[in-house]
């Protein structure tokens, strides 16, 4: 299993450029009123929540290989790694609730209207959320050293 918390920092890029994608390319779908970049998003949404299941299990993973490293499990970015894996979850959550009501909306064909603007605020604020995770686990990165090297010196 270390192997996949070794590449957790690769995995990590891909839902977030994928989540932010979907936000805009709903933003312009509805904005713009382009059926086509609708249809893209929705399946950009899909792939972001795959690829951010990959990343929170990957995640899991590497932080399991902190606790092993680190025998005392003190330390202030213990804590810090539990808020970013919180964030992270929530993140996955957040995304999945908007891809189950996206998908109600579609099969109910009520995705029309002023309610598609709801998934612009919807995305705007899972972009923050995944804002806040990405900060939290670049802090563990940068002023750490977590997941380099640096860790082990």
């Amino acid at each position: 299993m270390k192997f996949l918390g070794s590449i957790h920092p690769g995995i990590v890029h891909f839902p977030i450029v994928l989540f932010i994608f979907y936000f805009i390319f709903e933003s312009g779908g509805i904005l713009l009123k382009k059926e086509f970049l609708s249809k893209a998003s929705y399946i950009i949404l899909v792939a972001g929540l795959l690829a951010a299941i990959a990343a929170v299990l990957t995640g899991n993973q590497a932080q399991e290989l902190v606790k092993q490293f680190v025998k005392t499990n003190t330390g202030e970015y213990l804590s810090l790694i539990e808020r970013h894996e919180q964030y992270a979850t929530f993140v996955l959550w957040y995304f999945f609730s908007v891809l189950i009501f996206r998908t109600y909306l579609l099969v109910k064909k009520k995705f029309t209207g002023y309610i598609r603007f709801v998934f612009i605020v919807l995305g705007l604020f899972g972009s923050f959320l995944i804002f806040k995770a990405g900060s939290l686990g670049g802090e563990l990165v940068f002023r750490y050293g977590i997941g380099t090297q640096l860790l082990g010196k």
